[in-house]
């Protein structure tokens, strides 16, 4: 069968008049495993929109190719605690429509910039989900290829990349082209969790599954740590599980959600959690096993609802900011501030105000083995509670990912996500106590996401991943005009010990620092993203 005649039997009739040879690109069908070609499912007036851009960035490109100047990747906003810089930026902001969704293929043809709550309201309106959702709204599908992004059905899909079919990308000398499982390959897979140092994503060809209406959801309760991990494998073992996460609220007490995908609502109630007058998603989950005295919770809840249950609070640390004024925490006051306590608020809230230079915001893999020892050591040293517990499936080495695999053997071991995000204490160094972490993360055999601080030095650093193999991709793919992944993560602790000028103090003086953050947030105009958000009538 020629790729076009594939092709065709995967484009619905009303998109094939739409078809530019000069446009197609090579990709492989996840549902049916044959080869198509997929990044010209869009319209015209689409495709030459797109078409035009993605040359504009590839000009800019060249030029700072050809320049020999290195320059860093801008797309107007961050889900990142990592400061960022304005020089030699190329800005690909306008990369930010769903060109195309196909309900024969399940796939959709979408840009980077695109958030997951466009993404699933265009989707669901075909009756189709992606397979791995980020649970804020606000991530883009270019921060979830270029980040590490392994969320509740990671167990089942891994992390948000493997739900990829093909990409676009333009190199860092401004060549267009596009990486698949089958074309690049290498790219497709290296620039995975690479945070674009090898080559900018300008179109994703992403593979959908059918939506259910509901996730009926079971809050268990658990009295351990082991406990918890236990049952998190026991769920991640059951194929009847679409999504599995757990909450420890402390060493004793905790919830594992283990979610599934239904069209009946049975005898079940219906449960919200994206209206300023619906509870967040954590005091909920504790809520209901505290009446229910010890036995398993079961729920109803709106599929879109679930994927984004929680960015009212963002999981639960919208409390700091409440801790941070010294203001009353209850129903009331969450149901007033309601537009600044969803994620795009405050992660613009948090960067101008400056306090993620002291809130603990980490992702970190562990093999299942040390979970138990981790959790007593950031309970013992940070006392940060909540924490967020998610299975991951791994990547297969070498990655960028967090993953860890038994030295002499080369077997990976199973890793357990667990998020720990507080404010640092105030007793402790901040940069001490992330090094500290750091040590104790190598000691585990376990490893952070890259999204947060990072102050590793560049010897520690490159001992978790596969250098040699990332630098041949640098140079095969022409990125050296990139800065390094290093580069990017890095925080210079010289940088941190110099003298502050006057507008610096005040900025971190409480509390200016904090209504500083919130003015910011306001003029960002992002608690309207919240507002228009039309998932929740879908």
């Amino acid at each position: 069968m020629s790729s076009m005649s594939a092709l065709r039997q995967h484009v619905s009739g009303s998109a094939r008049k739409f078809i530019s040879r000069s446009t197609l690109n090579a990709g492989v069908c996840r549902n049916c495993r044959r080869p198509f070609n997929s990044l010209a499912l869009a319209p015209q007036p689409a495709q030459d929109r797109h078409n035009k851009a993605v040359q504009t960035i590839s000009s800019v490109i060249r030029n700072f190719y050809n320049q020999k100047q290195t320059f860093r990747i801008s797309h107007g906003s961050t889900n990142s605690t990592r400061q960022t810089t304005k020089k030699n930026v190329v800005s690909t902001m306008e990369l930010s429509n769903v060109l195309h969704v196909d309900k024969d293929s399940q796939t959709a043809l979408v840009e980077p910039n695109v958030p997951m709550d466009r993404l699933v309201e265009a989707t669901l309106k075909h009756g189709l989900i992606p397979p791995v959702v980020m649970e804020f709204p606000g991530i883009t599908v270019g921060g979830g290829y270029n980040g590490t992004s392994g969320e509740s059905s990671s167990f089942k899909h891994g992390f948000f990349n493997h739900t990829i079919n093909s990409l676009e990308m333009v190199l860092a000398d401004g060549e267009i082209i596009t990486a698949s499982p089958t074309e690049n390959s290498d790219l497709f897979w290296g620039g995975a969790g690479a945070l674009g140092t090898l080559g900018v994503t300008t179109l994703v060809n992403l593979q959908l599954i059918p939506a259910s209406k509901y996730v009926e959801a079971t809050y268990h309760p658990v009295t351990s740590v082991r406990q918890a991990t236990e049952t998190i494998q026991s769920f991640t073992n059951n194929s009847s599980s679409d999504y599995v996460d757990g909450i420890l609220y402390s060493q004793t007490n905790g919830a594992i959600v283990a979610g599934k995908m239904t069209d009946s609502v049975s005898n079940n109630s219906i449960q919200r959690f994206s209206d300023a007058k619906d509870p967040w998603f954590y005091l909920h989950v504790k809520e209901m096993l505290e009446k229910a005295q010890g036995a398993p919770v079961t729920e109803i809840i709106p599929i879109a609802e679930y994927l984004f249950r929680y960015d009212r609070g963002g999981f639960w640390v919208g409390n700091a900011a409440f801790e941070y004024f010294k203001f009353p925490f209850n129903v009331f006051t969450r149901w007033w501030l309601d537009d600044f306590l969803h994620t795009r608020m405050m992660y613009t809230a948090l960067h101008a105000s400056g306090q993620s230079k002291r809130y603990v915001v980490q992702d970190l893999a562990v093999p299942y083995d040390n979970v138990e020892e981790f959790v007593k050591y950031t309970d013992k040293n940070l006392g940060i509670w909540p924490l967020w517990l998610c299975p991951l499936k791994q990547s297969p080495a070498p990655t960028i990912h967090p993953h860890s695999i038994t030295k002499g053997t080369g077997e990976q071991k199973e890793m357990l996500n667990v998020g720990v995000w507080g404010n640092c204490p105030s007793h402790l160094d901040f940069i001490k106590a992330n090094r500290d972490l750091e040590a104790k993360l190598k000691e585990l055999g376990a490893m952070k996401w890259l999204y947060a601080q990072t102050y590793y030095n560049e010897a520690e650093f490159w001992e978790m991943f596969d250098k040699k193999w990332y630098d041949s991709l640098r140079e095969k793919y022409r990125a050296t005009a990139l800065p390094t992944i290093y580069d990017k993560v890095k925080i210079g602790i010289e940088d941190t010990a110099k003298e502050k000028g006057l507008e610096d103090k005040l900025k971190e003086t409480w509390p200016l620092s904090g209504f500083y953050g919130i003015k910011k947030a306001i003029e960002s105009g992002h608690y309207l993203e919240a507002r228009k958000s039309q998932w929740k009538d879908l």
